[in-house]
């Protein structure tokens, strides 16, 4: 064999060692796809998700569900192949590690961290909800139960499930008008919507599970219109009052915000 001959050899040898490589070695990324949605004015695991004490509630119809995305564990191997079949999949999306686990950790670590997350959000909520109410939280105790799900993205449709438990429209009617209405998005006490990661995969678990119109944040409304599923229509909000102004225009056929 000659000497050129040897050389392409070898590096033919580290260009298949290469490749093996970067088939085969893993890669700081998580595989994402649509999670569980739950009805927050419905039950979970036997008990009601809203529970308020201190006014009169009412009772209701229609759904507002709060949607999820499903992600590979934080210590899970993620290779080439799947990026590469998630990328051709509408159902999957391969995201940075650190954008689904922010701060990495064990696994305990982030199921934690997820935790007082959703605590934290669920207390934002119910202080965006009574304050648009007018109600004091002195007097007013709102408690909400979520099992199994972490993190601040259903802020905005527990804050609408506590108003449509204690007040509804105002005029006696459900803040749904008997609709399955799906949305995401965090909120702070003054009734901000701030942004949240995974739309379009939110988006499909939403359609999945009957929803026919789905609130997102305003911010977000490149993403969530890029992949919309048929059949869904896609409502953009900055804070809770425009959440409200446009369940109140799904009821009477107003005219609705678009991205």
């Amino acid at each position: 064999m000659s000497s050129r001959a040897r050389i392409l050899a070898v590096c033919s040898a580290l260009v298949v060692a290469l490749i093996a490589v970067a088939v085969f070695a893993p890669l700081p990324v998580t595989i994402a796809y649509p999670g569980m949605t739950a009805n927050v004015l419905g039950s979970n695991n036997g008990q009601p998700v809203i529970t308020v004490s201190g006014t009169r509630t009412r009772p209701t119809s229609g759904q507002l569900r709060m949607v999820t995305i499903a992600a590979t564990a934080p210590n899970a191997d993620v290779h080439f192949t799947d990026v590469w079949k998630a990328w051709w999949s509408k159902s999957e999306a391969a995201m940075p590690r650190s954008a689904v686990y922010p701060g990495g950790g064990s696994v305990q670590q982030v199921n934690q961290r997820n935790l007082n997350e959703m605590k934290q959000s669920q207390q934002e909520a119910a202080t965006a909800a009574l304050k648009h109410l007018g109600l004091s939280p002195s007097q007013v105790k709102v408690d909400l139960k979520l099992a199994d799900v972490g993190g601040p993205s259903a802020g905005l449709m527990f804050s609408l499930g506590i108003i449509d438990r204690i007040q509804g429209d105002g005029r006696g009617s459900d803040l749904t008008g008997g609709r399955n209405i799906a949305g995401t998005g965090t909120i702070d006490a003054d009734g901000t919507v701030g942004a949240v990661g995974g739309v379009p995969l939110k988006e499909q678990a939403a359609e999945r599970d009957g929803a026919t119109a789905f609130l997102a944040p305003k911010d977000e409304c490149s993403d969530a219109k890029a992949e919309l599923p048929a059949g869904l229509k896609l409502i953009p909000v900055n804070n809770l009052n425009d959440a409200l102004a446009s369940l109140t225009a799904l009821r009477t056929g107003g005219p609705l915000p678009t991205c």
